[in-house]
């Protein structure tokens, strides 16, 4: 064999070990990885889900996402919807496939969408639902400052107990609202103008839709018949009125209140896991204001339920992984969600914010959707 030949052939053989070399250390690495957790996405389960908005980031945590891989084998994709669609458009995807389970994000449209469509409305027909309930909730809540606070403590609205603050006198304070009370009768000559608590308008928002729900509950005494909901509704519409201009997002409100301080923004109104959610995405920030932030629990309050519906078996397991206790606490500790009927299992104090209590006992409940558009109605009119 010729010099020039054996090189080619000696030359040949190295590259033939090298890439036989690559291959084993490839699979190698791949076992090594796959054995350590690593997902193979071709293998999961794909589940489907019309969601509403309110959860973008929890249901987007990688570690979420992780745990409905690993345990549960997985792959779930949320497309948004906004409640109002969900219930009255045809529950489709963009490509004519159906979806797997609904993920709305008020009670009150997970209930309407388990009636019978109204066909006189145009309603579309809806899938049958064959399981679901409430998965994630947070209460609503009144952000203020201390010396708003220490007043309020002082007028006999406000109550202390344990660490937490309470709104025990509703009532009053809705009457001082409606009478143009101003900040300066209960000592607070820092603040210029009428007692107000802003919130997002209950004709476009949600959320402030079930701030309303919460005020028209109090002022027909807890009952909310057909009779005393029209007799309430004047009122409820002259407070709308005197809280002048409304943010449309809580989002945007939640910033203004931290933006603009006791000054901009006295009294808010919005979700528990706001704060949660700042604290755990913004610790510096949350480290310059939590001394003189205070959260005020109405007595009652009103419960803000992310429900689900499942329309077939791949949405029950969907469903299901919602049980998981590693889902649950991530829920909690980095977005405020609370995932039991008085607020799960975890410690609130690992949380690091003053005054968030272990239970919420005093609730009222959701309004049913007819109540709430004459609401809406009445208000919008």
């Amino acid at each position: 064999m010729k010099k020039k030949q054996l090189i080619g052939l000696v030359i040949f053989v190295i590259i033939i070990i090298a890439v036989l070399g690559i291959k084993l250390y490839t699979d190698k690495t791949n076992n090594n990885n796959n054995a350590s957790g690593a997902v193979d996405l071709d293998n999961l389960t794909n589940v489907y889900v019309a969601t509403g908005g309110g959860k973008e980031d929890f249901i987007a945590d990688k570690d979420v996402v992780n745990i409905m891989q690993t345990r549960y084998n997985l792959n779930v994709v949320y497309d948004s919807w906004s409640n109002g669609k969900l219930i009255v458009k045809p529950l489709v995807r963009e490509d004519g496939s159906k979806y797997n389970a609904m993920f709305c994000s008020d009670q009150r449209f997970y209930d309407y969408y388990r009636l019978a469509p109204d066909q006189e409305k145009g309603e579309a027909e809806r899938y049958s639902v064959l399981n679901g309930g409430l998965t994630l909730n947070t209460p609503i809540v009144i952000y203020s400052w201390g010396e708003v606070v220490d007043a309020l403590v002082n007028e006999g609205i406000v109550t202390e107990k344990e660490g937490t603050y309470y709104i025990t006198d509703m009532d009053k304070l809705l009457q001082y609202i409606l009478e143009g009370k101003k900040w300066s009768d209960i000592g607070l000559d820092m603040l210029y103008g009428s007692i107000n608590i802003a919130s997002t308008d209950p004709v476009t928002s949600s959320p402030g839709a079930t701030y309303y729900g919460l005020l028209l509950s109090i002022m027909c005494g807890g009952n909310v018949t057909t009779e005393a909901m029209e007799e309430n509704l004047p009122k409820l519409k002259e407070f709308y009125i005197k809280s002048g201009y409304m943010n449309n997002t809580p989002a945007d409100l939640f910033e203004k209140y931290l933006k603009t301080g006791l000054g901009g923004a006295p009294m808010i109104v919005d979700y528990e896991k706001s704060i949660v959610e700042f604290a755990y995405e913004n610790p510096d920030g949350f480290n310059q204001v939590k001394d003189n932030i205070r959260i005020l629990y109405p007595t009652p309050t009103i419960w803000n339920s992310h429900c689900i519906a499942t329309f077939d078996e791949q949405g029950n397991e969907f469903y299901k992984a919602f049980e998981d206790k590693d889902i649950s606490q991530i829920a909690w500790d980095r977005y405020g969600f609370r995932t039991g009927i008085t607020g799960g299992n975890y410690d609130v104090t690992s949380l690091g914010i003053s005054g968030i209590p272990q239970a919420i006992t005093s609730t009222v409940s959701s309004l049913k959707m007819d109540m709430y558009n004459r609401l809406i109605e009445f208000l919008g009119n």
